[in-house]
């Protein structure tokens, strides 16, 4: 059964952020170190964002864990022990977990964003970790001949998925109940990888992602799709990544319930930058537009999830907080 969204639904809009050693979806480049990462997200001040969100009237916030190179902003031993890389690439400070306690006190809930495989630009993880596809997962950087493929590594990388569940499990039971979602990306295969009675499957994805709050709601992203899809009846909410194309159309024929705001029983959800890109560059919209489109989402009883930048030490530019400050004025 899905969880319940009322309160996602209530809350109408709110705030992802792209913190990451590399921009997002960087594919190419050197030069970032596990000395250096720890010290940017040392660096990263928690109280300085949360009295920014809580000045434009955000009611919850996702944060990126990591992505393609590996550098995530949080420890985990279960990754730990599986990959063994030395120095680790993971943060010794629980940023996310931080930004959870913080965040709940002021009553703003947390949402983390994770990729659904192993970080594609460091090839030691992604060996140790058994991601290694028979196939061609050129999607997620993953080119054939550049990784040496496991010899447990089936059509269904079972191996991997039963990994990445015990990853994501121990996240998500430290952090309990704080953390109130999860968007998963890159769920790009799911033919091969999910769409199967048995585990691993994407109920039992599903399932590791809830394990600290049964109450939590989880999406997986099928990429950029227009019309918004619901990609599984295991997600509770649509991903809704969309870049260039806004969606601007009714949807009855894809299964969107205009006045009920939902797609196929999930509840209708948008995803994307009001930068130049996912996380960086200037406004490519003016004010007027981030509410007008804001409330059209709304009107249909859709939710919208503004991607903007933010910086090394945790800050988000005056131009993105101005509109965010109209968007909330406008409608609350």
């Amino acid at each position: 059964m899905p969880a319940n969204t009322d309160w996602f639904r209530a809350a109408r809009w709110g705030v992802f952020n792209h913190y990451l050693a590399y921009g997002a979806s960087h594919q190419g480049g050197a030069g970032v170190t596990p000395e250096a990462w720890n010290r940017r997200v040392d660096s990263f001040d928690v109280p300085g964002l949360v009295r920014q969100l809580q000045a434009v009237g955000a009611r919850y916030y996702f944060i990126t864990l990591g992505q393609n190179y590996g550098f995530y902003c949080s420890p985990n031993a279960t990754y730990e022990e599986l990959v063994r890389q030395t120095p680790s690439r993971l943060a010794k400070r629980d940023l996310v977990g931080e930004l959870a306690d913080a965040l709940d006190a002021v009553g703003i809930r947390l949402m983390a964003y994770l990729p659904s495989h192993a970080p594609a630009m460091n090839r030691e993880a992604v060996q140790a970790l058994s991601c290694t596809p028979p196939w061609d997962a050129s999607k997620w950087q993953l080119r054939p001949g550049t990784y040496l493929c496991a010899p447990d590594s089936d059509q269904r990388l079972t191996v991997f998925q039963r990994h990445w569940e015990a990853i994501v499990r121990e996240w998500s039971l430290r952090w309990g109940r704080k953390v109130h979602g999860w968007w998963i990306d890159g769920s790009y295969y799911a033919d091969l990888m999910y769409r199967h009675p048995d585990e691993p499957n994407f109920a039992s994805f599903a399932a590791a992602l809830k394990a600290g709050n049964p109450d939590s709601i989880v999406a997986f992203n099928p990429g950029v799709k227009v019309p918004v899809i619901r990609y599984t009846e295991h997600e509770d909410y649509t991903a809704g990544e969309v870049a260039d194309a806004l969606p601007v159309g009714r949807w009855g024929k894809d299964g969107f319930g205009r006045s009920e705001g939902t797609v196929n029983g999930a509840q209708y959800h948008l995803l994307t930058f009001m930068g130049e890109y996912w996380g960086r560059g200037l406004p490519r919209f003016s004010t007027e537009m981030v509410i007008g489109y804001t409330q059209f989402v709304n009107d249909c009883g859709g939710v919208i999830s503004w991607d903007v930048p933010i910086s090394d030490d945790g800050r988000i530019p005056e131009a993105f907080i101005d509109r965010l400050a109209a968007l909330n004025q406008a409608i609350g």
